[in-house]
């Protein structure tokens, strides 16, 4: 990738700059045409390297480095059938070029003909001085076809070749939890970990291996290896946090998450769960304090707010309760979570107008849990909205068509509405079935017709 550090680049780019403001069209050759079009590629600007671009190609029209350049912008910007024409075009001026094959097969893979670009990518290993991206190329074409076997083998050269290459070893590591390998990954890891001892990535990794395989002296043992080998990482102070916390070593948890926090930017996740051990020990004024701080340093970190949402709630404070659920809703509009909350405690609170309005809203963002359609229709009933109670049964009966609960609100809303034919299909249905005593208030005649 292009740096733009030379003295040279620098005077095309300032040369560049002025023309712009100018309006002036000034000459420039061909490899300065490119190396501006870099520049402002890799600093993201790429209107102006698009600009650098259609001027040196007017200057330059054959240039082969250039139209690759422009190949390249077109595949990013999904223009994939006239990049195509375009890479075809170029491969007549220079056959054996080997960025135009490299191109091609990831313009294959962006159009999703994958078994096109692994059969040109296998081509290009034929005769490329430098393998090594090709073999990346090559498992990442696997990955995505989910022959994680096949994907394997080619990150495994990429890591014979560099054990410090860390996107193969994500990538090794991806296919071999996906094909439930943990052995496997640990002797990769331990290859690593053979050439490069303070490898705190790899550390790092062996010890989350370790404690999805709940061999806790071994994962905490590789998080300490991890810090010892980078003091300032805090992935890894975060995870033997977590495993600390899981285990019911709460102080020690603290100290660590409290760490990470003088290590990195602070985080709505280190302050949430500091709340949530001191929660555990009882220290519930501290608890609430650094939930609080974990809403304000991350307005949009939903756990914070569901965490002190869940703790009034449990006080029965539900005034209290629906203010944290509110704010979070503000910060977190699409949250799920936080709306299914906010509508239960409206039920507590008796607003069931409220409640109708946030259960509805639970359920258009996806939520189909039954305690939600059965709390929406029972807020419903209690509004005496025998339509729309019926019309959310409806909805909920395509979720739960056997719930005799639902059948029985049914029945009930169709007497309410005067609908005989209706409610006595359903009375058959419920026949025998005692009534709840939660539904007597609700339809009271219902009890002594099932009965009867």
């Amino acid at each position: 990738m292009f740096n733009g550090s030379s003295d040279h680049t620098e005077t095309s780019i300032h040369k560049f700059e002025q023309m712009l403001e100018t309006n002036r069209v000034l000459f420039f050759d061909a490899q300065e045409f490119e190396e501006i079009a870099h520049y402002y590629i890799d600093y993201g600007q790429l209107k102006k390297a698009k600009r650098a671009l259609k001027l040196g190609l007017e200057q330059h029209p054959d240039n082969v480095e250039l139209l690759l350049i422009k190949s390249e912008m077109m595949i990013y910007d999904d223009e994939l059938e006239a990049a195509e024409v375009l890479l075809d075009y170029i491969a007549k001026m220079a056959p054996n070029h080997e960025e135009i094959f490299l191109q091609k097969a990831n313009l294959y893979s962006r159009s999703k003909r994958h078994d096109e670009a692994i059969a040109l990518l296998n081509e290009i290993l034929d005769f490329t001085d430098d393998p090594i991206e090709i073999w990346s190329m090559l498992g990442m074409e696997y990955l995505v076809l989910e022959d994680y076997h096949k994907a394997t083998q080619y990150f495994s050269k990429c890591l014979e070749d560099n054990p410090e290459d860390y996107q193969a070893l994500y990538n090794m590591l991806y296919c071999l939890e996906q094909l439930e390998d943990l052995e496997g990954a640990v002797a990769v890891l331990n290859n690593v970990l053979n050439s490069n001892p303070y490898s705190e990535i790899a550390w790092h990794q062996l010890g989350k291996i370790y404690t999805q395989q709940n061999k806790i002296k071994e994962a905490l043992s590789a998080y300490d290896f991890a810090i010892i080998s980078d003091d300032t990482f805090s992935g890894a102070y975060i995870e033997k946090a977590k495993l600390l916390e899981a285990n019911g070593r709460l102080n020690e948890a603290i100290s660590l998450y409290e760490l990470t926090l003088q290590l990195s930017e602070a985080s709505g996740f280190s302050y949430y769960k500091i709340g949530s051990c001191h929660l555990r020990l009882g220290n519930h004024r501290l608890a609430v304090q650094f939930f609080k701080k974990a809403v304000n340093i991350e307005p949009g970190y939903e756990k914070g707010w569901m965490a002190l949402v869940d703790y009034y709630a449990g006080k029965k404070d539900f005034e209290k309760a629906k203010y944290f659920a509110k704010q979070g809703i503000h910060s977190n509009e699409d949250s799920i979570n936080l709306w299914k909350r906010c509508a239960h405690i409206n039920v507590a609170l008796k607003l069931y107008e409220d409640a109708d309005y946030a259960y509805e809203i639970a359920v258009n963002l996806g939520n189909y849990e039954w305690k939600v359609w059965i709390g929406w229709i029972d807020a419903l009933l209690r509004l005496n909205d025998w339509n729309k109670a019926l019309t959310v049964c409806y909805q909920a009966k395509e979720y739960y068509p056997d719930k005799i609960a639902l059948d029985l609100r049914m029945t009930g809303c169709y007497l309410k509405l005067g609908k005989t034919t209706e409610s006595e299909f359903f009375i058959k249905s419920c026949r025998g079935i005692k009534m709840p005593k939660a539904l007597h208030e609700f339809f009271p005649e219902l009890g002594q017709q099932l009965s009867s």
